[in-house]
């Protein structure tokens, strides 16, 4: 196996893991990737502290992400499956509980700003977006995708970057009252400085909304939960989120776990700037 994929700088170190889930084969329902001919063979190793879970393989996941990830994931159909999707009624829909509860979060954190900026990272479809568009909020979609861009822009009715969020110069992305990362992080090697660029664009009062897949309550279920696909470098605790947000120069103020419509398990956070002592 390669060496393990960095830590969310908890105090673990990755001196506790241990062996999880394995797999030879892809789980049912999971995207089928090209990974070069590769023979399919990967774990998940579980922090016996923290209870984070780490991804461990030695495929080349190089071409999970950009054209391939929107090509395998969406194909041609982008705009289809963005209307099935905003058409699904509200009880069905995880966009719609996901619109509900930030509102009232921002009701209650930010009253006084009628109209707040919202910069949504690694934005996809753009359904989140879109819906919070419709509640009367300032929208930014960033993807670093051209097409999921000009989808944001055309269909989703949005403002829209196409680029990486590390990578976007700090000048064209200005401040937001706001900043989501929905279904993101898991995605990434080392999602820590994706938050702490995100701390750095927050207006002052503002919040970052954050979902992760929830690990713990996967894996009753076992391992063939989606939770747990090839995708996913990371998958979260309660514990391990609230620590990777403290390393990015957030302090977690909410931390939820919900099941969600579609049934994934998921941790959902609301974080804000660390105030200096």
């Amino acid at each position: 196996m390669t060496s393990p994929i960095p830590t969310l700088r908890c105090p673990c170190e990755r001196r506790h893991d241990q062996p999880a889930f394995r797999y030879d084969a892809p789980p049912a329902g999971e995207t089928k990737f090209d990974l070069g001919g590769a023979p399919y063979r990967r774990a998940y190793l579980r922090c016996s502290v923290c209870a984070h879970w780490y991804s461990q393989n030695d495929m080349d996941l190089g071409g999970l992400y950009g054209g391939a990830y929107v090509d395998r994931t969406y194909g041609q159909r982008m705009r289809e499956t963005f209307d099935r999707i905003t058409s699904l009624p509200p009880e069905k829909s995880d966009n719609v509980a996901r619109a509900a509860r930030v509102l009232a979060y921002a009701a209650q954190a930010m009253p006084a700003i009628r109209s707040p900026r919202l910069l949504d990272v690694g934005s996809g479809l753009a359904v989140f977006p879109h819906r919070m568009r419709q509640a009367g909020w300032r929208c930014t979609a960033l993807d670093p995708d051209p097409r999921a861009a000009a989808h944001a822009r055309e269909v989703a009715g949005v403002e829209a970057i196409a680029g990486d969020f590390l990578s976007v110069g700090e000048d064209r992305l200005g401040k937001y009252d706001v900043i989501s990362f929905n279904k993101v992080l898991e995605h990434l090697l080392d999602p820590v400085p994706l938050l702490a660029k995100a701390a750095r664009h927050l207006s002052p009062g503002g919040f970052v909304y954050v979902e992760v897949p929830d690990g713990e309550a996967a894996a009753a279920e076992g391992p063939g939960r989606e939770e747990f696909f090839i995708e996913h470098h990371h998958v979260f605790s309660p514990a391990s989120l609230e620590m990777m947000a403290r390393h990015a120069g957030l302090s977690p103020v909410s931390v939820e776990r919900v099941r969600e419509p579609s049934t994934k398990f998921t941790l959902r956070a609301f974080l804000s700037l660390r105030i200096p002592a």
